[in-house]
């Protein structure tokens, strides 16, 4: 298995697992937003300022990671990973090459949002570092924004 930086030419990769891993949220109230997205709205974020990483195995993809680095936070969204492939560290370990990312980039904070109503995603969230930093709603829906402190020097 291995983790690459995606392009604009991996966009249909990125749509591909991102809709298998997020096609059980279709029936939640709201769906997520996610199922409404294009391999054309990937690749216009993508040109845009966006980034992505790819894990891939044999060369196929698996999982996917998007996100964008801001003042001193480097916010992720999306985490995806295959539904028959979750439980093999998948996700730890794209979240693993993000925070190299942050600290190559002297960023001190990752972030995500996570609905409320999916425990199980702020469990796993916590279980890696992360906190809430603070209660939200987007489209009528509670969320948290969950921060993970990194523990590097900034220079």
């Amino acid at each position: 298995m291995n983790v690459i930086q995606a392009t604009k030419q991996d966009a249909a990769a990125i749509h591909l697992v991102m809709k298998a891993a997020f096609r059980e949220y279709e029936k939640a109230l709201p769906p997520s937003s996610a199922l409404d997205e294009t391999v054309l709205s990937i690749r216009k974020q993508l040109m845009n300022g966006e980034q992505a990483l790819l894990a891939q195995e044999h060369q196929h993809p698996i999982g996917v990671v998007r996100y964008t680095f801001q003042s001193n936070v480097l916010s992720f969204f999306r985490l995806s990973v295959l539904p028959e492939k979750r439980g093999q560290g998948i996700a730890t370990l794209l979240l693993n090459e993000l925070e190299a990312a942050a600290i190559k980039a002297s960023i001190p904070f990752l972030q995500c949002k996570v609905r409320v109503s999916v425990p199980k995603n702020m469990a796993f969230y916590h279980s890696l570092g992360y906190i809430i930093k603070e209660k939200q709603t987007s489209r009528g829906i509670p969320i948290v924004l969950m921060e993970k402190p990194l523990t590097h020097n900034i220079i």
